[in-house]
């Protein structure tokens, strides 16, 4: 029967997807955390070939049979390298080409996931020989990447650091207690710079999305420092000025 003349029903019940050439498609994750004062990545070393011997991206194929989504296939290879669910997950942009891998016409579609390190687990296996974290600061020169994996790396360290200017997701790099300066040395951290004490305070109290810890604060060797929590159920805020522009 002509196609034209069946119905939808009839049409997906003959169609065969493999008639048609298809690209290998798979999902990368750039994973970010505060490790040693530092902003660093998690990185695989591969067991296998390709680029055997390579640090590259964690990431592989989608499943399928398992995977409902491309959310789904990032979030089980997220649990996979770390035995944890990131508190930020964001879908970066596809990066596809007939040259990104030998094997032949691929597409990938990156993410970048924000986690505290504590209590992560690293695991390798299923094609990587070991799994580390890296400090972010000349790693593309540092390390040759498999893939156009420094491509996706550099693609997302960007995104990152333009998001801190005008957003609260570094607060995803915490431990789930922390106070405000543990927080603008994260903001620092990530962007590289200082920025102003009174001025970043005003500006996450205006965001509203933390919330004091009762009666619980750190002590130091001056005053106690009150501990603060996210507030449950807030999503990410998105400031009106630039952390440059605060003053």
């Amino acid at each position: 029967m002509s196609p034209t003349k069946m119905t939808e029903q009839e049409f997906l019940q003959t169609y065969d997807i493999h008639a048609f050439d298809v690209p290998l498609t798979s999902v990368d994750l750039v994973i970010f955390t505060l490790r040693e004062q530092a902003l660093q990545v998690l990185l695989v070393k591969r067991g296998e070939h390709p680029c055997k011997g390579k640090w590259a991206l964690p990431g592989g194929f989608i499943d399928i049979r398992r995977d409902a989504d491309l959310d789904a296939t990032a979030l089980r290879k997220l649990r996979e390298k770390t035995g944890v669910d990131a508190p930020y997950l964001e879908q970066l942009q596809g990066f596809g080409s007939a040259t990104r891998d030998p094997r032949g016409w691929s597409a990938t579609f990156a993410y970048f996931a924000l986690i505290d390190a504590n209590g992560v687990s690293l695991a390798h296996g299923g094609g990587s020989d070991a799994a580390s974290w890296h400090p972010v600061d000349g790693l593309a020169e540092r390390l040759d990447l498999a893939f156009d994996h420094a491509q996706i790396f550099n693609t997302a360290l960007l995104r990152l650091r333009n998001k801190v200017e005008y957003t609260s997701l570094p607060v995803h790099l915490l431990a789930p207690e922390f106070t405000l300066s543990d927080l603008q040395h994260v903001y620092e951290t990530v962007l590289g710079r200082k920025v102003d004490k009174s001025a970043f305070r005003k500006r996450i109290m205006d965001g509203d999305f933390l919330e004091e810890i009762p009666g619980k604060q750190r002590h130091a060797s001056n005053r106690p420092a009150q501990l603060y929590t996210i507030r449950q159920g807030q999503p990410t805020v998105y400031f009106a000025r630039a952390m440059g522009a605060l003053r």
